[in-house]
Protein backbone atom coordinates (compact mmCIF):
# COMPACT_ATOMS: atom_id res chain seq x y z
CA UNK A 1 0.00 0.00 0.00
CA UNK A 2 2.86 2.34 0.88
CA UNK A 3 4.43 1.84 -2.54
CA UNK A 4 1.15 2.76 -4.27
CA UNK A 5 0.82 6.00 -2.27
CA UNK A 6 4.46 6.89 -3.02
CA UNK A 7 3.92 6.32 -6.73
CA UNK A 8 0.76 8.43 -6.71
CA UNK A 9 2.59 11.33 -5.12
CA UNK A 10 5.26 11.35 -7.77
CA UNK A 11 2.70 10.87 -10.51
CA UNK A 12 1.25 14.28 -9.63
CA UNK A 13 4.64 15.87 -10.15
CA UNK A 14 5.30 13.98 -13.38
CA UNK A 15 1.99 15.20 -14.76
CA UNK A 16 3.90 18.48 -15.21
CA UNK A 17 6.77 16.76 -17.02
CA UNK A 18 6.46 19.14 -19.98
CA UNK A 19 7.14 22.05 -17.63
CA UNK A 20 10.10 20.29 -16.04
CA UNK A 21 11.66 19.58 -19.42
CA UNK A 22 11.02 23.12 -20.60
CA UNK A 23 12.59 24.50 -17.41
CA UNK A 24 15.65 22.29 -17.82
CA UNK A 25 16.10 23.46 -21.40
CA UNK A 26 15.89 27.10 -20.28
CA UNK A 27 18.47 26.48 -17.53
CA UNK A 28 20.87 24.79 -19.95
CA UNK A 29 20.38 27.40 -22.67
CA UNK A 30 20.92 30.37 -20.35
CA UNK A 31 24.05 28.82 -18.84
CA UNK A 32 25.61 27.78 -22.15
CA UNK A 33 25.08 31.23 -23.67
CA UNK A 34 26.43 32.86 -20.52
CA UNK A 35 29.45 30.54 -20.45
CA UNK A 36 30.24 31.39 -24.07
CA UNK A 37 30.13 35.12 -23.37
CA UNK A 38 32.01 34.68 -20.11
CA UNK A 39 34.72 32.61 -21.78
CA UNK A 40 35.25 35.24 -24.47
CA UNK A 41 35.44 37.89 -21.74
CA UNK A 42 37.93 35.77 -19.80
CA UNK A 43 40.25 35.37 -22.79
CA UNK A 44 40.55 39.15 -22.98
CA UNK A 45 40.67 39.82 -19.26
CA UNK A 46 43.21 37.09 -18.48
CA UNK A 47 45.77 38.71 -20.76
CA UNK A 48 44.89 42.21 -19.54
CA UNK A 49 45.22 40.97 -15.94
CA UNK A 50 48.87 40.15 -16.64
CA UNK A 51 49.61 43.46 -18.37
CA UNK A 52 52.45 45.62 -17.04
CA UNK A 53 50.30 48.71 -17.65
CA UNK A 54 48.31 49.72 -14.60
CA UNK A 55 45.59 51.40 -16.68
CA UNK A 56 44.87 48.07 -18.37
CA UNK A 57 45.41 45.78 -15.38
CA UNK A 58 43.57 47.73 -12.66
CA UNK A 59 40.02 47.67 -14.14
CA UNK A 60 40.25 43.91 -14.64
CA UNK A 61 41.48 43.39 -11.08
CA UNK A 62 38.59 45.48 -9.72
CA UNK A 63 36.08 43.59 -11.85
CA UNK A 64 37.35 40.15 -10.83
CA UNK A 65 37.57 41.00 -7.14
CA UNK A 66 34.15 42.68 -7.11
CA UNK A 67 32.50 39.61 -8.64
CA UNK A 68 34.37 37.06 -6.54
CA UNK A 69 33.62 38.86 -3.27
CA UNK A 70 29.89 39.45 -3.66
CA UNK A 71 27.00 36.94 -3.72
CA UNK A 72 25.70 36.06 -7.16
CA UNK A 73 22.13 36.82 -6.18
CA UNK A 74 23.17 40.39 -5.29
CA UNK A 75 24.81 40.74 -8.71
CA UNK A 76 21.65 39.41 -10.32
CA UNK A 77 19.38 41.81 -8.43
CA UNK A 78 21.70 44.72 -9.18
CA UNK A 79 21.48 44.10 -12.91
CA UNK A 80 17.76 43.36 -12.97
CA UNK A 81 16.44 45.86 -10.43
CA UNK A 82 19.30 48.33 -9.94
CA UNK A 83 20.00 49.11 -13.58
CA UNK A 84 16.25 49.31 -14.24
CA UNK A 85 16.11 52.18 -11.76
CA UNK A 86 18.48 54.05 -14.08
CA UNK A 87 16.10 53.57 -17.00
CA UNK A 88 17.67 50.52 -18.64
CA UNK A 89 15.19 47.67 -18.35
CA UNK A 90 16.20 44.15 -19.27
CA UNK A 91 13.82 41.23 -19.55
CA UNK A 92 14.44 38.45 -17.02
CA UNK A 93 16.33 36.18 -19.41
CA UNK A 94 18.61 38.97 -20.64
CA UNK A 95 19.33 40.07 -17.07
CA UNK A 96 20.11 36.49 -16.06
CA UNK A 97 22.49 36.03 -19.00
CA UNK A 98 24.21 39.35 -18.26
CA UNK A 99 24.68 38.49 -14.58
CA UNK A 100 25.83 34.93 -15.25
CA UNK A 101 28.22 36.08 -18.00
CA UNK A 102 29.90 38.62 -15.73
CA UNK A 103 30.05 36.11 -12.89
CA UNK A 104 31.48 33.19 -14.82
CA UNK A 105 33.75 35.54 -16.76
CA UNK A 106 35.47 36.64 -13.56
CA UNK A 107 36.10 33.10 -12.38
CA UNK A 108 37.17 31.97 -15.84
CA UNK A 109 39.60 34.91 -15.96
CA UNK A 110 41.52 33.67 -12.94
CA UNK A 111 41.54 30.08 -14.18
CA UNK A 112 42.78 31.04 -17.66
CA UNK A 113 45.34 33.44 -16.19
CA UNK A 114 46.75 30.61 -14.09
CA UNK A 115 47.12 28.47 -17.19
CA UNK A 116 48.77 31.29 -19.11
CA UNK A 117 51.28 31.95 -16.34
CA UNK A 118 52.37 28.32 -16.43
CA UNK A 119 52.67 28.34 -20.23
CA UNK A 120 54.27 31.75 -20.62
CA UNK A 121 57.72 30.96 -19.24
CA UNK A 122 60.25 30.94 -22.05
CA UNK A 123 57.68 30.46 -24.80
CA UNK A 124 56.88 34.12 -25.53
CA UNK A 125 60.51 35.09 -26.01
CA UNK A 126 61.18 32.19 -28.38
CA UNK A 127 58.07 32.89 -30.45
CA UNK A 128 58.80 36.61 -30.74
CA UNK A 129 62.35 35.82 -31.78
CA UNK A 130 60.80 34.12 -34.81
CA UNK A 131 58.98 37.31 -35.78
CA UNK A 132 55.52 36.58 -34.37
CA UNK A 133 53.41 39.48 -33.12
CA UNK A 134 52.18 39.55 -29.50
CA UNK A 135 48.66 38.70 -30.70
CA UNK A 136 49.92 35.70 -32.68
CA UNK A 137 51.95 34.55 -29.69
CA UNK A 138 48.87 34.74 -27.47
CA UNK A 139 46.37 32.98 -29.76
CA UNK A 140 48.65 30.42 -31.41
CA UNK A 141 51.35 29.67 -28.87
CA UNK A 142 50.26 30.51 -25.32
CA UNK A 143 46.52 29.96 -25.27
CA UNK A 144 46.13 26.36 -26.59
CA UNK A 145 48.46 24.68 -24.04
CA UNK A 146 47.16 26.97 -21.29
CA UNK A 147 43.58 25.86 -21.93
CA UNK A 148 44.68 22.23 -22.06
CA UNK A 149 46.07 22.61 -18.54
CA UNK A 150 42.98 24.23 -17.01
CA UNK A 151 40.10 22.98 -19.15
CA UNK A 152 38.81 20.63 -16.47
CA UNK A 153 38.76 23.50 -14.00
CA UNK A 154 36.74 25.54 -16.49
CA UNK A 155 34.24 22.71 -16.92
CA UNK A 156 34.00 22.29 -13.16
CA UNK A 157 33.35 26.00 -12.74
CA UNK A 158 30.70 25.86 -15.45
CA UNK A 159 28.91 23.04 -13.63
CA UNK A 160 29.01 25.06 -10.39
CA UNK A 161 27.53 28.06 -12.18
CA UNK A 162 24.86 25.85 -13.74
CA UNK A 163 23.85 24.55 -10.32
CA UNK A 164 23.98 28.04 -8.84
CA UNK A 165 21.84 29.41 -11.66
CA UNK A 166 18.79 28.17 -9.76
CA UNK A 167 18.51 31.66 -8.23
CA UNK A 168 17.56 33.19 -11.58
CA UNK A 169 14.05 31.93 -10.84
CA UNK A 170 13.91 34.82 -8.33
CA UNK A 171 13.56 37.26 -11.22
CA UNK A 172 10.91 35.13 -12.94
CA UNK A 173 13.13 33.28 -15.40
CA UNK A 174 11.17 30.10 -16.08
CA UNK A 175 14.05 27.72 -15.44
CA UNK A 176 14.05 24.32 -13.75
CA UNK A 177 13.79 25.75 -10.23
CA UNK A 178 10.92 27.98 -11.31
CA UNK A 179 9.16 24.88 -12.64
CA UNK A 180 9.70 23.05 -9.36
CA UNK A 181 8.32 25.95 -7.35
CA UNK A 182 5.29 26.21 -9.61
CA UNK A 183 4.58 22.47 -9.41
CA UNK A 184 4.80 22.32 -5.63
CA UNK A 185 2.36 25.22 -5.27
CA UNK A 186 -0.12 23.38 -7.50
CA UNK A 187 0.31 19.87 -6.10
CA UNK A 188 1.41 20.63 -2.52
CA UNK A 189 4.05 17.92 -2.99
CA UNK A 190 7.12 19.92 -1.97
CA UNK A 191 9.33 16.91 -1.19
CA UNK A 192 8.59 15.15 -4.46
CA UNK A 193 8.85 18.33 -6.53
CA UNK A 194 12.23 19.36 -5.19
CA UNK A 195 13.58 15.81 -5.21
CA UNK A 196 12.76 15.54 -8.91
CA UNK A 197 14.47 18.81 -9.83
CA UNK A 198 17.44 17.90 -7.61
CA UNK A 199 17.90 14.68 -9.57
CA UNK A 200 17.51 16.58 -12.85
CA UNK A 201 20.17 19.14 -11.86
CA UNK A 202 22.54 16.37 -10.78
CA UNK A 203 21.95 14.39 -13.98
CA UNK A 204 22.56 17.47 -16.12
CA UNK A 205 25.79 18.30 -14.26
CA UNK A 206 27.09 14.75 -14.70
CA UNK A 207 26.05 14.82 -18.36
CA UNK A 208 28.04 18.03 -18.98
CA UNK A 209 31.19 16.49 -17.48
CA UNK A 210 30.70 13.22 -19.36
CA UNK A 211 30.12 14.86 -22.74
CA UNK A 212 33.17 17.05 -22.28
CA UNK A 213 35.32 14.05 -21.37
CA UNK A 214 34.26 12.43 -24.65
CA UNK A 215 35.02 15.44 -26.85
CA UNK A 216 38.18 16.56 -25.05
CA UNK A 217 40.59 14.39 -27.12
CA UNK A 218 39.35 16.16 -30.25
CA UNK A 219 39.89 19.62 -28.73
CA UNK A 220 43.50 18.93 -27.76
CA UNK A 221 44.70 16.31 -30.28
CA UNK A 222 48.38 17.01 -29.65
CA UNK A 223 48.08 15.54 -26.15
CA UNK A 224 46.86 12.28 -27.67
CA UNK A 225 49.78 12.29 -30.11
CA UNK A 226 52.27 12.92 -27.29
CA UNK A 227 51.11 9.79 -25.46
CA UNK A 228 51.86 7.57 -28.45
Amino acid sequence: MGEVVWSMRFSEVFSYSHMLISGLIVSIWVCIVSAGIGFALALLCAEARSSSRLMIRAPVVWYVEAIRNTPFIVQLFFIYFGIAALGLRLNPSAAAIAALSLNIGAYFTEIVRGGLENSRKGISEAARAQGMTPLQVYWRILLPPALAKVDRLLVGQFVLVFLGSAVISQIAVEDLTYAGQFIQTRTFRAFESYLVITVMYAAAGIAFATVYALIRPFLFPWERDMRK
